[in-house]
């Protein structure tokens, strides 16, 4: 009795569970196609209106970038639920360009406060493009609650300048300053063996001084000098100013603000770098008088330029014949592709399959990169020259850093295009060994053994580089420069020792590097897609971006980010400013990853110690 009893209950508690899991089930799912369903809905939207007499707005968030790198939603969760912004150059640079000679789109609003650091040659391109609009004679507002240096660079082109009442502009010059760590490495054993071959091949050095050689200071000097020169004229230029003044507010900006009573905005108004200062409804009301307020009279009469990008793209007609604008972004390394770095055999592929796409009759590529393995680099230049040897053009163009490993990939195409600003050059190559013999020492840790060859362990960092070891290094170094050097030679049409007078590691401004003959035109992107489509004799051609790792899957997922971070960016949750600590230990890192990132086969790398300035 009481087992049939214990067996009804069973029964009963069994068949509930049953019910509830499936319960559950039917929840969980209906919960899931609802999101889906909300997803596809704010993703897939109807394409908005463009009004007529409406303003372009400009509202670039993050870093300006040649491609955006593809965060998923786990990585918004890792970075505390905010999805990290970026903004294509190359979507500004199409919405500028199209609203040029668009009669719905009346003027051009910039408003830079969620811009981050770019690199001056990114800026000075937008910067072209938008000079461009305004001489199709429609005005150009820009403001910023206030404004950095790179900022206030793009600011600086429009008709009428902004800033908000307790805002400033900040205008420093530019500097290099570069953490050694020979000290450190001291301290702590480790000895680190370099390899190199060129003075001015200072990526090397942080490892194995404590300050700057003369001659990366005087390198580094040059280099400065010509981009701030560049700037300088930029800036008198745009807003029409008296050298001498802009000339004292960087120098002596204490004192301009002193002569206001630490007034930031009057200072920069007394320079002429401002029209003015607004809030943000005067800004608002301003826009109204100037474009027009929209239906509800709420808002001035605007398109973001999303938006607007996506209504053009539409209506645009599909072409059969493709340029195709490859993209080298980061540091170069050997195998595939990372968030940060190009994958020597990722990159090759997609040239492969450009190369044998029918529709695809030249191929851009845009190089945004420090270089890194000397390998990796080798095989992306190789499947250049190949789709060159098909019969398909092939033109490169330089973005803020083409240096290096990055030069190298370049003198696969035809033609390079470099903008004034760019970094390039840097043609040298080294290697890094890290002895840990003496800190294991300082551990009471030894190393011992037998080998059947001399050269058996001789690389194992335990134990002191042998010198049979550190001559093989270097001269695997000697002969990677020369065949740099003879790379660039033959695609220059130079001699090798025309090619040595310019390379040793030296770093040059496109502008230098146009005159040294290492890039053929000064010029942007669209100039180089052009350029490709003049050699491949088309007229009627459409531009793509393939990329390795977006599949349509992943494109869903992208545009579901895009709207977090815009979500984040109104409710203001990104641009905050990081501490002087964490900039100091993100630094640490970023060196420290740089290296643990490097693969090369043979540990050889061609990589200038230069960012995008």
């Amino acid at each position: 009795m009481v087992k049939r009893l214990f067996g009804f209950l069973g029964a009963v508690l069994a068949g509930l569970w049953r019910t509830l899991d499936v319960l559950r089930r039917v929840v969980l799912n209906a919960v899931f196609l609802l999101l889906l369903a909300f997803v596809v809905v704010l993703l897939w939207r109807a394409l908005p209106a463009v009004p007529d007499g409406a303003a372009l707005v400009l509202r670039p968030a993050g870093p300006l970038v040649e491609q955006t790198t593809f965060e998923t939603p786990l990585d918004v969760l890792r970075n505390g639920g905010v999805a990290p912004s970026q903004t294509a150059l190359h979507d500004l640079l199409e919405a500028v360009g199209a609203a040029r000679d668009d009669r719905r789109i009346k003027a051009l609003v910039i408003e830079t406060d969620r811009l981050g650091p770019t690199g001056l040659s990114k800026l000075a391109e937008l910067r072209a493009a938008i000079v461009a609009f305004r001489q199709s004679g429609k005005p150009v507002f820009a403001r910023g609650e206030r404004f950095t240096q790179g900022q206030y660079y793009l600011a600086s082109v429009a008709d009428e300048v902004h800033v908000g009442p307790d805002g400033f502009v900040l205008l420093q010059g530019l500097a290099r300053y570069i953490s050694y760590f020979a000290g450190a490495l001291d301290k702590l054993g480790v000895k680190m063996h370099v390899f190199r071959v060129g003075e001015y091949k200072a990526f090397s050095e942080p490892f194995t001084r404590n300050d700057m050689s003369e001659a990366d200071r005087e390198a580094s000097r040059d280099l400065l000098e010509g981009l701030w020169t560049g700037v300088r004229e930029g800036l008198i230029a745009s807003r029409r100013l008296v050298p001498e003044k802009l000339d004292a507010y960087v120098s002596a900006y204490p004192a301009a603000l002193a002569a206001t009573g630490g007034d930031a905005v009057r200072a920069a108004r007394d320079a002429g770098l401002i029209d003015r200062a607004s809030t943000r409804d005067e800004w608002r009301e301003l826009l109204k008088a100037r474009v027009g307020a929209s239906e509800d009279g709420k808002d001035f009469r605007r398109v973001e330029a999303d938006d607007y990008l996506a209504v053009v793209r539409a209506a645009r007609p599909g072409r059969d014949e493709h340029v195709a604008v490859l993209v080298a972004q980061g540091a170069i390394i050997d195998g595939s592709d990372t968030q940060s770095a190009v994958g020597g055999d990722s990159l090759a592929h997609l040239i492969r399959t450009a190369r044998e796409d029918e529709r695809v009759k030249a191929l851009v590529l845009r190089v945004d990169s420090p270089g890194g393995s000397a390998w990796a680099s080798e095989v992306i230049r190789r499947e250049l020259e190949l789709t060159r040897e098909a019969g398909k053009p092939v033109v490169a163009s330089m973005s803020s850093v083409a240096a290096s490993g990055g030069y190298w990939i370049a003198t696969g195409a035809e033609e390079i295009f470099a903008s004034p600003a760019s970094l390039t050059g840097s043609i040298g190559i080294f290697a890094l060994f890290p002895e840990l013999a003496g800190a294991l020492d300082k551990l009471g840790v030894n190393t011992d053994g037998v080998a059947t060859g001399p050269l058996a362990g001789a690389f194992d960092p335990r134990r002191p580089l042998e010198p049979a070891a550190a001559k093989t290094i270097q001269l695997g170094i000697e002969h990677g420069y020369r065949r740099f050097l003879e790379t660039v030679a033959k695609a220059r049409d130079m001699s090798a020792a025309e090619v040595d007078t310019v390379a040793r590691g030296r770093v040059w401004t496109g502008e230098a590097a146009s005159k040294l003959g290492l890039v053929d035109q000064l010029g942007g992107l669209e100039a180089a897609i052009a350029a490709a489509a003049t050699r491949a004799g088309l007229k009627r051609y459409e531009t793509v971006w393939p990329r390795a790792d977006v599949g349509p899957g992943q494109r869903l997922l992208q545009r579901f980010v895009a709207m977090l971070a815009s979500v984040a960016g109104l409710s203001g949750l990104s641009g905050l400013s990081a501490s002087p600590f964490a900039v100091v230990i993100d630094g640490l890192q970023q060196n420290a990853g740089e290296l643990l990132r490097w693969n090369d086969p043979r540990h050889l790398y061609t990589h200038c110690l230069c960012e995008a300035l």
